[in-house]
């Protein structure tokens, strides 16, 4: 398996995790775990070193955050809006719209040869700011507040990116001789993690995509696409190269959906959490091709951030 048959894999098991979902529903407890082996297995591919290199992207980290929570959050709206879709739908378009940077983003992140570093960063920071800008986005668009968990939404991130890139980092420092040759290996059982997880996913939102309307679909399209754009967009005017490009491209499209579809179901309806639900297996199956599209790109000889 290559990264190149990602894309296709990933959309051929979602066909299949439609048609028999009773077979991979109850693997709903492993999604977790999954995340964690495959946040270990970058681990084992970084270096400290790589972290202290995000201070030189002070400027593209900012412009990231702010395409996140500006950008995204009115796309949603102004689609959901030009769309025409129920109050409940445009709830959970904004919830997509004003969280923060998913945990899947990393992965891509790592596919398509970007700085993983630099993502995890985005996502760790990106999901602090979220706390505060997710009820205040949703309030100031919809007149609603929503109360963000934010002590289980940290834990959550510190047990699934945070301890098991750490651990593996850490492995990486003291064995670097004997783990020299494993980043191939850590690359295939990173996708084939992700695409067990997008199975599982499409499998628990089975019966939900048989009932969801094409504008809903058509809304989480553009609206991810509005993020892939805006970010790799805007790192290329201020002057980063493509690897730079793609990280912030993936960080701001990919979304933490998940998260969405947890307080749309807590705080609204089962309809509000829609949104949320494709765009965890759209998200999934647009960042395995934009992935498979870098990965076959040479990376920049130069690591200075502002070249192109």
């Amino acid at each position: 398996m290559t990264i190149y048959l990602f894309p296709v894999l990933a959309l051929l098991i979602s066909v299949f995790a439609y048609l028999f979902p009773s077979l991979l529903v109850g693997l709903k407890p492993l999604i977790v775990p999954l995340l964690v082996v495959v946040m270990l297995a970058m681990g084992l591919t970084l270096q400290w070193r790589d972290f202290a290199k995000v201070l030189q992207y002070r400027r593209i980290v900012s412009a990231g955050i702010a395409i996140q929570f500006i950008i995204m959050p009115f796309a949603a709206w102004l689609i959901a809006l030009l769309l025409g879709l129920s109050e409940a739908l445009m709830t959970g378009m904004m919830l997509v719209g004003a969280t923060a940077g998913g945990t899947a983003s990393n992965v891509m992140t790592y596919l398509a040869k970007g700085k993983v570093a630099l993502s995890v960063s985005m996502t760790m920071l990106s999901t602090l700011i979220a706390v505060i800008m997710l009820p205040l986005l949703t309030w100031l668009y919809l007149g609603q507040s929503i109360e963000v968990p934010a002590l289980s939404m940290l834990g959550m991130l510190v047990k699934v990116i945070l301890l098991p890139v750490a651990a593996g980092m850490l492995l990486n420092h003291f064995f670097e001789q004997q783990l020299g040759g494993i980043a191939p290996a850590c690359s295939l059982l990173s996708m084939a993690a992700i695409l067990l997880i997008i199975a599982i996913v499409v499998a628990l939102n089975s019966d939900n995509l048989n009932t969801v309307a094409w504008p809903v679909v058509i809304a989480v399209i553009l609206h991810n696409l509005v993020g892939l754009a805006s970010g790799f967009g805007l790192a290329r005017i201020l002057g980063y190269d493509s690897v730079v490009a793609r990280t912030v491209a993936i960080e701001v499209g990919m979304q933490n959906s998940g998260l969405s579809v947890a307080l749309a179901l807590q705080y609204f309806s089962a309809v509000a959490a829609l949104p949320g639900a494709i765009f965890s297996i759209w998200h999934n199956l647009s960042g395995a091709l934009f992935a498979s599209f870098w990965a076959k790109r040479s990376v920049p000889i130069s690591d200075d951030p502002n070249q192109s």
